[in-house]
């Protein structure tokens, strides 16, 4: 009988064996499993589309969809991601806020898009409602006037792999005129009237959504919609409060 170090080889083989193969089921296991709190945010999504926008009225399997797949957590500060799927604003610095999910997905809802679609968003913030459109359209522009937030949402989009997002530093009151015209635009922050550049970018037959009213009030979100034949129509939707839309000078 063979043996090695002054012990038969094949008994120790079958000794060793079976607990390398454990060892290596044990592995496996660990590698696979989800982290600790991936299920516990996967479950607040689940819930806060439930309880806070099909209770609501958002009806859009798309949206729905979305908005249960998109991680807000990952657009909060660390400090505040418990309290992500909780529906109300956050702040991310500098004076703004996200959305609260809700208004992410009616507004979202409001612009009725599908793959094909090229979309404009003024005001990119944390870069949450871009990371929204940008799983059901075909192309975002997203343009934030605050240089820290824009740095800082570009390179988290980037990240998470959103190749289909473009973003900007810049004043979103003019729009981004080279990438136009857009099928939809979207507004994250009140504007005292509609800006006449964001008319002339939206296409015929597309819709912007955009909260209008005077700063630090109650403003209306408004949907507009451009005819064929380049008239407006407007119509007021539900009553809001975002910041103020800057720029425009």
């Amino acid at each position: 009988m063979l043996c090695e170090g002054g012990v038969p080889l094949i008994p120790r083989l079958r000794m060793i064996i079976p607990l390398f193969i454990a060892l290596l089921a044990v592995q496996s296991t660990a590698q696979a499993l989800p982290s600790e709190e991936e299920p516990v945010f996967a479950e607040r999504r689940k819930a806060m589309v439930v309880e806070t926008m099909q209770a609501r009225g958002v009806s859009d399997p798309a949206v729905l969809a979305v908005m249960q797949k998109v991680e807000r957590h990952l657009f909060v500060d660390p400090a505040l991601k418990e309290s992500a799927y909780a529906d109300r604003p956050l702040p991310i610095g500098y004076g703004q806020t996200i959305s609260q999910p809700f208004i992410v997905a009616l507004m979202t809802e409001m612009l009725q898009l599908d793959k094909d679609d090229i979309v404009l968003e003024v005001g990119t913030g944390s870069g949450y409602q871009a990371a929204v459109l940008g799983e059901i359209a075909k192309e975002v522009h997203t343009v934030e006037i605050i240089p820290e937030l824009g740095d800082l949402a570009r390179e988290r989009l980037n990240q998470l792999g959103y190749k289909n997002i473009q973003a900007k530093v810049g004043d979103g009151y003019f729009g981004w005129q080279d990438r136009g015209p857009y099928d939809g635009i979207i507004v994250t922050a009140a504007a005292t009237h509609i800006p006449p550049p964001l008319i002339e970018q939206l296409k015929p037959g597309g819709r912007m959504v955009i909260p209008v009213g005077p700063v630090f009030y109650v403003q209306m979100l408004i949907l507009v919609e451009k005819q064929e034949d380049g008239s407006i129509r407007q119509k007021s939707v539900m009553p809001v409060r975002f910041v103020p839309l800057t720029g425009g000078k």
